[in-house]
């Protein structure tokens, strides 16, 4: 698999190369923005390492160009951390946030989950619901046109629809979508929810993402 390094500290950039060349993976790094968007818009990566600190640029502005175009995960290595920057961090698209200083095992560990393919039962792109709402290019439609999710957004509403009817709690859903684990980011999953409700009411499906107080969410459609 191909890793994407974005990094302009040569020394960590070294660091994480190695260990993940150890473990089988194919890297390559860049220390700009630019120079690693470039590459991102030709060629076929599975995952990027993204500093927020660039000389050329700033990582979160970075991470909004990049969902522009591609869903593949995208983990930030920072030394930021104050919990306002992980969340926006998170909100704009990341999967992952991890501060410097890092373990290098750690963030090995973090790639592999990232990675890890979840198990469906039936990919969402094949599944067309009866109401008309169908899933392309990491987005919902009804009727052509567009909910205009972002990439953690995409994540949520898919997991609920592959589940539907079932009742998806807050963590349940933060593992189908691959949403970091800090307990500070799963009082968000709320947040994404109205975000998507919003969406939804735009093409009239709203009342389809049920609540289920005290247990969590889920979508309800007919023929379900």
């Amino acid at each position: 698999m191909n890793i994407v390094i974005i990094e302009d500290e040569p020394a960590i950039a070294d660091t994480l190369t190695h260990v993940l060349e150890m473990d089988g993976f194919n890297v390559v790094w860049f220390n700009t923005a630019g120079a690693g968007l470039a590459h991102l818009q030709t060629n076929q990566s599975d995952l990027l390492i993204l500093d927020v600190g660039l000389p050329d640029g700033n990582g979160f502005e970075l991470c909004k160009q990049i969902r522009e175009f591609s869903a593949l995960p995208i983990i930030f290595l920072t030394a930021r951390a104050d919990e306002i920057d992980r969340v926006v961090g998170l909100e704009i698209g990341a999967d992952d946030y991890v501060t410097k200083p890092f373990s290098p095992r750690e963030m090995l560990a973090r790639v592999k989950l990232r990675l890890k393919p979840r198990q469906t039962s039936l990919p969402a792109a094949e599944k067309k619901l009866s109401s008309g709402l169908v899933s392309e290019n990491f987005d919902f439609y009804k009727n052509g046109v567009g909910l205009g999710l972002t990439a953690l957004e995409f994540k949520v509403l898919d997991a609920l629809v592959q589940s539907s009817p079932r009742i998806l709690s807050r963590q349940q859903l933060m593992d189908f979508a691959h949403m970091p684990a800090e307990e500070a980011y799963e009082r968000n999953v709320d947040s994404h929810i109205k975000a998507i409700r919003n969406k939804l009411k735009a093409v009239d499906m709203s009342e389809h993402l049920k609540t289920k107080r005290g247990f969590g969410y889920y979508f309800e459609y007919s023929g379900s």
